[in-house]
């Protein structure tokens, strides 16, 4: 359980997290677009496109747990 009493793999919870993490790297991908355009640091522009890639893990990660498996 987590601090407000939700069990951390309820489905629910789990979709709600994804969503969070889909946002996240929605967000980290324009403000690596803006860095660029704006002739941002290579080395902040590295960060976060390195930033970007955990939680793109994350999300894959995470929609497997929400994907069942299926025999055919």
């Amino acid at each position: 359980m987590d601090r407000d009493g939700n069990d951390p793999l309820d489905p629910d919870s789990m979709e709600r997290w994804l969503e969070e993490l889909r946002s996240e790297h929605r967000e980290l991908d324009l403000r690596i677009e803006q860095l660029a355009a704006d002739g941002g640091s290579p080395f902040e522009i590295m960060t976060l496109k390195r930033r970007k890639l955990r939680v793109k893990d994350r999300i894959a990660w995470l929609a497997t747990k929400l994907t069942p498996d299926i025999i055919a």
